[in-house]
């Protein structure tokens, strides 16, 4: 465990069943009017890591009305989590029952979750598996519906895996990469982007995950029909549901959200507006409509 009062979490390792080192940041976690609430876990996409909430995680838990204990989680082989020597285990089944492994060590049967893209199929797991530990649930831009134009797109981009030479062209190619569908961004959010998205080796931003993971997006036959996963889904009935949709997401279309507003009843629908896949959680309005879901809670 190391404390970062600066940053404002303590850094936690938790083993996973396996073994595997798991990494979390835990913000708020020694306040005892935090710790009076339900904590909420926020679990990152496909390639990224707890450094995507970690402005959402200092608002929340230092909230001068409100604080709420915040944990962010790097899923194994992203982040400063370890890779796994068996590429096998990057799969949803496993990394749900990390997340149960997690909330285990830090004595947590229930919390509220926010799960960006993949985060959020995790999230579709533990509803069909374990839905008591689902105290609420935000879903950022990932619903049981995938659309294949904005999975190639996912594709494409990590096809290029163009390896930027410095700083200021790892922000030019997140700009080049996402600037069409992240309109609201300026200048200091793709700075911030890029220093969420990037690791330093030898000098060098680097991407931080196991490439095996890449890879398995790469080879994705996209040409055969995709699985739903509206019958995971159905997990969700009974706990508080927000879906927060980018405006110019192609992952989740604005048909699969009202097919989940009319199967989920009160399903609270946010756009983010100026946004992609997946929205960035601490911009705009969005924490206003976050804080708002959680007192309802």
């Amino acid at each position: 465990m190391r404390s970062d009062d600066q940053s404002g979490f303590i850094a936690r390792t938790i083993a996973a069943p396996d073994g595997l080192q798991l990494y979390t940041r835990d913000y708020g976690g020694g306040q005892s009017a935090n710790l009076a609430r339900p904590p909420v876990i926020c679990l990152p996409g496909l390639t990224r890591n707890s450094r995507d909430f970690h402005q959402l995680a200092l608002l929340l838990s230092r909230d001068p009305t409100v604080p709420r204990r915040v944990i962010t989680l790097d899923a194994r082989g992203r982040g400063s989590s370890a890779w796994d020597a068996d590429k096998s285990h990057y799969n949803l089944a496993v990394e749900a029952q990390d997340v149960l492994t997690v909330c285990a060590a830090l004595d947590i049967p229930q919390a509220i979750f926010i799960g960006t893209s993949r985060g959020g199929l995790v999230l579709h797991m533990l509803a069909a598996s374990r839905p008591d530990v689902l105290k609420a649930v935000i879903l950022n831009d990932i619903g049981p519906v995938l659309e294949k134009v904005g999975l190639v797109d996912i594709r494409d981009y990590l096809n290029r895996d163009r390896k930027p030479a410095d700083w200021d062209e790892a922000v030019d190619i997140l700009r080049q990469n996402h600037g069409s569908a992240f309109t609201a961004l300026g200048d200091g959010d793709w700075q911030d982007m890029a220093r969420a998205i990037y690791a330093f080796a030898d000098g060098k931003p680097v991407a931080d995950y196991d490439p095996a993971i890449a890879a398995q997006m790469q080879s994705l036959d996209l040409e055969a029909p995709l699985p739903d996963l509206w019958a995971q889904f159905e997990g969700f009935h009974g706990i508080p549901l927000m879906v927060i949709r980018g405006e110019n997401s192609k992952l989740l279309t604005t048909a699969t959200t009202a097919e989940m507003a009319s199967r989920h009843q009160g399903t609270v629908i946010k756009t983010a507006t100026g946004q992609g896949h997946a929205p960035i959680l601490h911009l705009g309005d969005i924490p206003d409509a976050i804080r708002s879901f959680l007192s309802a809670v």
